[in-house]
């Protein structure tokens, strides 16, 4: 997922893991120094899942990719494509066959090697329809994808071990983009043994106990849990000593703070107790006073704390296409042009987001303006729109009701802000929130009308936004929608090796429905959060996961 965007208290194991904790050393230079180790504490809300078999949103994704590399990975700035798990591929003339070349002596945080029949086994379990993935999009491409999503086959037959440090993908078709593709957290390679028969460890009591792989996954990346996660409490880690990448983190551990809002989450970082949060709506102006803003948007120190740098993500509302009354193309495009889009910017996140035009974001090489016709604020034309609908002034048209989750206040606040708009045309809609993972069954069963979601890049791509939003039978297609030209551009442009011609059809497709409305895009994301003062390069990246291994930690005893 692609990631869906969302918007407690430290707990300290004494657990030797991995040869223990990082010990804390004092650089002894005193005057705002650094030191090495130290727990950093970072504010999520419940993730829906951080097993690699379903990262489909932000909140997993944070821990997912802290605990697991995948073959490659993004540099948290430019979003460049740099080794991980694999340190060199290669692609034949079409880019229809790729060859990684895995790191050689990479453990697990069991102390297993990391191979390459690792990564065909993690990916076959994302694929197998039995583990119920809605991430498998991401193989979509892998020839034997379609056999397993219809079981007929067990395994991808496009996934060759050639050795233990050797992986051959052979695709359905040329996919130019798939280098970016398998740089996603969910396609970084398990344990086999670990997920079949649990993972054993040893409580603060010094019980030993077996935890569902699930709850307590084991990657091969820089840090490792050291309990089961704690459903809406936390999720611990430290870092793994034995992690063989050549950057070692410079901080202990992660402790995920699960807060279920923002405002209480923001009252914990007040009061010292959190390193990094979301700033609510209404207060970014005076965070910016308080902690200062930081010059590149992405890079937190002490005294340029908060983070407004522009997302790869985009705020929008999706819309049924079954629904009886949403169904009617003239209804869609008046409640986008209802929208004053720019009112909400100001007042819900004090113009540090911008009117969204599209639903690719700036930062996509592809990106145009004014994709979708009808997502710019014209009252006289939505009424005229609404009339040639059939309800004029809204007469006849019934309630309409605007589905959010319920954890970020701003969703309240853009809700009735739309809720306003389209009470100027004659439009009633009716308000109902809920939490993220009830929200989420809501939209797949298809029982809802219009709601709020954003969409954060997986992988900088326009691929990512369009073809597991508009795909015919994505599950990422809550809007429902199925057009047989945009099935066959999506999979054009997937197979065209020529970037160029390949940008252009995907264009194509953001332009059709643009032209349909299918969805209504509202606000280009942009970050709104702020670390403490004890962080020093705390680098959050475009597509909004952070840097957990490069970041520093100020203590007390530095700082004086």
């Amino acid at each position: 997922m692609s990631k869906r965007i969302r918007y407690g208290f430290v707990i300290v194991l004494a657990l030797a893991l991995a040869g223990g904790l990082v010990v804390l050393a004092g650089c002894g230079g005193g005057g705002g120094d650094t030191t090495t180790g130290g727990t950093f504490n970072f504010y999520i809300s419940e993730p829906a899942f951080i097993d690699p078999v379903n990262l489909q949103e932000s909140e997993g994704t944070q821990v997912g990719q802290a605990v697991f590399d995948s073959l490659v990975a993004f540099d948290p700035i430019t979003s460049e494509v740099v080794p991980a798990a694999a340190t060199e591929w290669e692609a034949n003339d079409d880019a229809s066959v790729w060859t990684f070349h895995l790191v050689e002596g990479a453990t697990f945080q069991d102390g297993t090697p990391v191979k390459a029949a690792d990564f065909k086994y993690a990916w076959e379990r994302i694929c197998n329809p039995e583990n119920r993935s809605e991430v498998s999009y991401h193989l979509a491409a892998v020839q034997g994808y379609d056999e397993m999503q219809a079981g007929t086959a067990t395994e991808l037959s496009g996934v060759k071990v050639i050795d233990d440090y050797t992986l051959e993908v052979t695709l359905t078709q040329s996919f130019g983009d798939f280098i970016f593709v398998v740089g996603h957290p969910a396609l970084a390679p398990v344990p086999q043994a670990l997920v079949e028969n649990g993972v054993t460890y040893t409580d603060a009591s010094g019980a030993e106990k077996t935890a569902d792989f699930s709850e307590m996954p084991v990657g091969n990346g820089p840090f490792m849990l050291t309990e089961p996660w704690a459903h809406d409490q936390y999720v611990e880690c430290v870092a793994y000593e034995d992690y063989y990448g050549d950057d070692k983190p410079n901080i202990a551990g992660i402790h995920f703070a699960i807060i279920a809002d923002e405002d209480t989450a923001y009252n914990e970082f007040t009061a010292g107790n959190l390193d990094f949060v979301s700033i609510p709506s209404g207060q970014i102006e005076a965070a910016v006073a308080q902690y200062g803003e930081s010059a590149d948007g992405y890079t937190a120190n002490p005294g340029t704390q908060v983070l407004l740098g522009a997302e790869q993500s985009i705020y929008y509302i999706v819309v049924n296409n079954d629904d009886a009354v949403m169904s009617n193309q003239k209804v869609r495009e008046a409640v986008s042009l209802a929208i004053d889009r720019q009112e909400i910017c100001d007042k819900v996140f004090e113009g540090t987001r911008v009117p969204a035009t599209g639903v690719t974001p700036p930062g996509i090489v592809g990106y145009k303006e004014n994709t979708f016709p009808a997502a710019t604020y014209d009252v006289e034309a939505a009424k005229a729109a609404l009339a040639e609908a059939g309800y004029p002034n809204g007469e006849g048209l019934g309630t309409i009701t605007y589905s959010y989750n319920t954890e970020n206040p701003g969703h309240a606040a853009i809700a009735e802000l739309v809720q306003a708009d389209l009470a100027d045309i004659g439009v009633t809609v009716e308000l109902s929130g809920s939490e993220w993972a009830t929200y989420l069954d809501i939209l797949g069963a298809g029982n809802y009308q219009i709601g709020r979601l954003g969409w954060q890049a997986d992988y900088p791509i326009m691929d990512n936004f369009l073809y597991p939003l508009f795909k015919t039978g994505s599950a990422d297609n809550y809007s429902k929608y199925s057009n047989s030209e945009v099935d066959s551009l999506l999979d054009e442009a997937r197979k065209t090796a020529d970037t160029d011609e390949r940008v252009a059809m995907y264009q194509q497709v953001e332009e059709i429905v643009g032209e349909e409305t299918v969805v209504i895009p509202l606000l280009y994301y942009r970050h709104t959060r702020v670390a403490s003062e004890r962080v020093e390069n705390g680098v959050f990246s475009p597509n909004g996961l952070f840097d957990f291994v490069h970041v520093s930690l100020v203590t007390e005893a530095a700082a004086e």
